[in-house]
């Protein structure tokens, strides 16, 4: 018996480790896909803020789809003359460039994306790896080195 909850101990320990969120980074959205305040900051020449949203509870219809991932808010950004400037790409093919399933979720930064359809900038992965996460092969990408 106790090697068996020994075992359920470490697992669960494993389990939580992999979904630890990383309430450091700072989500952004420009454009329908999501990156860092980071990001954004480093092409200010090019974009403007539009509105901060200060919790999930006030975020427009469009954004609360992300809402368990923008528990504390988010900037939403306008690109000036309405350009986007920067290469999109879909939690899809990110999963596909590691030879992951499609449909299987990402996290990012401990945040759980199961949407796949959601847009990213991949400019925000600094590194990435893969895990076994609930018995699936797992995409987890960091946004800081």
């Amino acid at each position: 018996m106790k090697k068996l909850l020994y075992s359920f101990l470490i697992l669960s320990s494993a389990t939580l480790s992999a979904q630890q969120k990383n309430p450091a980074v700072k989500f952004a959205v420009a454009d329908n896909a999501i990156g860092t305040v980071e990001l954004f900051n480093a092409k200010k020449s090019a974009l403007q803020v539009s509105k901060v949203y200060n919790s999930a509870a006030s975020l427009p219809q469009n954004l609360k789809k992300y809402s368990s991932v923008f528990t504390k808010g988010v900037t939403e950004y306008k690109f000036k003359n309405g350009e986007n400037i920067l290469d999109r790409m879909a939690l899809s093919n990110m999963n596909a460039q590691y030879n992951i399933p499609a449909d299987n979720p990402v996290f990012i930064e401990g945040y759980e994306f199961t949407d796949t359809s959601t847009m990213i900038y991949p400019e925000i992965k600094k590194r990435a790896e893969t895990k076994d996460y609930n018995g699936k092969k797992t995409l987890f990408i960091y946004t800081a080195e």
